[in-house]
């Protein structure tokens, strides 16, 4: 083959699939028939399509670095030196050299996944989002259809619009017929001889576009919201996948959540702790409300507001506030605040208190254990 394809499409001989579509799309751009109606121009935009043809199919690249003619019909492979290869030998005998049909070129598109990031406030009681997706959808220009403007695909002419091509060969095993997918349009049964400079053919291009997002109430941490139809638009405008958007929850200065439940610790003096008072907290619905602790409430007391927490997913039914008590001990005294403590020491019989121990409660084992030991 006299010409060089890598060196028409300005690429170096290890370039990626990206990068020889973005050289043709930029080439495209300037040699195409609607933009420069220059015969010569016209000329070197069909071998430019025809390089970007053979570089950005992986078997026909790999037909042409090995100084083969990728563009040629079906029959010439390699193989028990009558361009006969053993794959052809698998097919001919188990069943996949059966007629296939041209392929379509419209598929669907993939998946995608997007992670959202809200308060704890909007997970708590639901919210609507905007956000910005970057995904392919259906080319403008050619409407998915992968060919430019005023032009359309033709019918292959190796394989009249089969997509497969069969031959006959001859090998150690006698005649075996084979049907393989056409070379020359990949097995679709149509060329698209100008493909769309828009898209290179490929009948979508990369968009960014911005959706609203409605979050329910009581999501958490790894909920995944589906937009059915809102992922990225397949090959040959097919239809779109869908978008995944993954709830990721902020931390928040004063509650966390465990399950339904809104948990907080709120620290007390043990003044307070000791002759009882009333503390005031602001809840995530924007109110206030009054939590009552007892006298003589210890430091890991827990004081419950119920049906104010997180709702859940299925039910209008609510968790809980959870209040952690924590009795802070002073740790500098003036005179007359140790004169006092001293004095409610006495008073409580305190003075040379050095400490309650109690023992590990015991399990069955352990009493049944001592109960022998006893004998």
């Amino acid at each position: 083959m006299s010409q060089d394809y890598y060196e028409l499409l300005g690429v170096r001989r290890d370039a990626s699939p990206e990068e020889i579509k973005k050289a043709y799309r930029r080439l495209a751009r300037t040699l195409h028939p609607d933009v420069n109606p220059d015969p010569e121009t016209h000329e070197r935009f069909k071998e430019v399509t025809r390089a970007y043809e053979v570089l950005s199919d992986p078997k026909k690249r790999e037909v042409y670095d090995l100084g083969g003619d990728p563009l040629a019909a079906a029959g010439q492979g390699a193989g028990f030196g009558t361009g006969f290869s053993f794959t052809d030998i698998m097919d001919a005998f188990f069943g996949s050299a059966g007629s296939r049909g041209p392929r379509p070129r419209t598929r669907r598109g993939q998946d995608a996944l997007l992670r959202l990031t809200v308060d704890l406030a909007e997970a708590v009681f639901g919210a609507v989002k905007e956000i910005n997706v970057d995904t392919a959808v259906v080319c403008p220009s050619c409407s998915g259809g992968g060919a430019a403007p005023g032009t359309s695909p033709t019918t292959c002419s190796v394989c009249e619009g089969r997509g497969e091509v069969s031959s006959v060969q001859r090998s150690f095993l006698g005649q075996v017929m084979t049907t393989r997918p056409c070379p020359r349009c990949q097995g679709y049964g149509t060329i698209i001889p100008s493909p769309c400079p828009e898209c290179a053919g490929e009948g979508r291009v990369l968009s960014r576009r911005t959706l609203a997002v409605r979050i329910p109430a009581g999501v958490d941490d790894g909920t995944r919201i589906q937009l059915s139809g809102q992922g990225e638009v397949g090959p040959g405008g097919g239809p779109a996948g869908d978008l995944y958007v993954e709830i990721q929850v902020a931390p928040h200065e004063v509650w966390t959540r465990r399950g339904p439940d809104l948990h907080c610790s709120v620290t007390l003096p043990m003044t307070a702790a000791a002759l009882g008072t009333t503390i005031s907290l602001e809840t995530l619905d924007k109110d206030t409300v009054e939590v009552e602790v007892r006298a003589g409430t210890q430091s890991g007391h827990q004081a419950v507001v119920a049906g104010r927490g997180v709702p859940h997913l299925s039910s209008s039914h609510r968790g809980d506030l959870i209040v952690h008590i924590v009795v802070e001990t002073p740790t500098k005294l003036d005179g007359a605040q140790r004169d006092l403590l001293t004095e409610l020491a006495r008073l409580r019989g305190e003075e040379k208190a050095s400490g309650q121990f109690s023992t590990e409660r015991r399990g069955v084992f352990s009493r049944i254990r001592d109960a022998f030991n006893d004998r």
